[in-house]
């Protein structure tokens, strides 16, 4: 189908081609030749009367004209999808549909476990595809390439469609038998102690508050790329770890492992479910995220996690 001589089949070719800003990535992308891939690009450069991609040193850039197309090419597409998707009527116990989702270990384990039993038992034939977070992830929420994405609130795009799930803290976790550390650790103390921290994809949340409010001072002995092995990196041990609050509250009861106030100022943690603004009214998306946002309703309060 032409639209003002431009062949729409092209339009999902550039967006491979803004994406990877290279022929044969985004060839390998849309799972065709690189020669087809070329051939597709002299079109459009020749539609649009620009190269699109140049060579800048030894690396491929996107023209200027092409930087400006990528937020209305991504929205386009993902509008059309959404609009093509949509069905009048939504039944879950009879659909077949996939839904890829972007959360952390810490969200699943606090939150999505749950909700995935209750997709299970209501509508077994939908598939949950889950990621962990990426560098490319709100890129990816930007092509319609996921479907909804759980981030802390004050790393979520301002251009879609946002709901606020839960509130967390934090406290610290150490080993049971830990013989300098009380009921509470004040910032001294924290300072002088040992750490395990969790770093993926840069410091997280609590760890860049904590180096912007105090400095990079804290005594980092070990280091995870999995969050849920801090607990059993502590245990044993007279290192410190600190958790989400609600995590923490989850610790498993065979690990010697108490939980301990934080006894200095702590940042509040919001987390948040996103979608694209163009997947608003789909009937499917709608309910799964109903669902989402009915468990996190139901989670127990800060102040009920008998936390020290």
């Amino acid at each position: 189908m032409r639209y003002q001589r431009l062949d729409l089949n092209l339009l999902t070719a550039l967006r491979a081609l803004l994406a990877e800003q290279n022929v044969t990535r985004a060839a390998q992308a849309m799972h065709i030749t690189q020669p087809a891939m070329s051939g597709i690009l002299a079109r459009l450069r020749e539609y649009f009367g620009d190269p699109l991609i140049t060579q800048v040193g030894r690396k491929m850039e996107l023209t200027p004209l092409a930087r400006s197309l990528v937020g209305p090419i991504n929205d386009l597409l993902v509008r059309i999808d959404a609009t093509l998707g949509i069905k009048p009527e939504f039944e879950p116990a009879s659909t077949r549909r996939r839904f890829t989702m972007v959360a952390s270990d810490y969200v699943v384990n606090v939150l999505l476990v749950d909700v995935l039993r209750r997709v299970h038992q209501a509508a077994p034939g939908i598939t949950i595809e889950l990621r962990q977070p990426a560098r490319e992830s709100a890129v990816q929420l930007e092509a319609g390439e996921i479907d909804l994405l759980v981030t802390p609130e004050v790393f979520a795009s301002g251009s879609h469609s946002a709901v606020n799930l839960f509130d967390d803290g934090y406290c610290a976790v150490v080993d049971r038998d830990h013989p300098e550390v009380g009921d509470s650790i004040g910032l001294a103390q924290y300072l002088q102690l040992g750490h395990v921290c969790y770093e993926s994809l840069g410091k997280p949340f609590f760890e860049s508050w904590f180096d912007r409010a105090h400095g990079e001072i804290r005594q980092v002995q070990v280091v995870t790329p999995t969050y849920s092995l801090l607990p059993q990196l502590v245990a044993g041990t007279r290192l410190v770890a600190t958790l989400h609050a609600r995590a923490a509250a989850r610790l498993d009861p065979s690990l010697p492992l108490r939980r301990v106030r934080l006894d200095f100022a702590v940042p509040r943690l919001t987390e948040v479910l996103q979608w694209h603004q163009a997947r608003d009214l789909d009937p499917g998306a709608q309910w799964l995220r109903q669902l989402i946002v009915d468990a996190a309703a139901q989670l127990p309060s800060l102040s009920s996690l008998d936390l020290p």
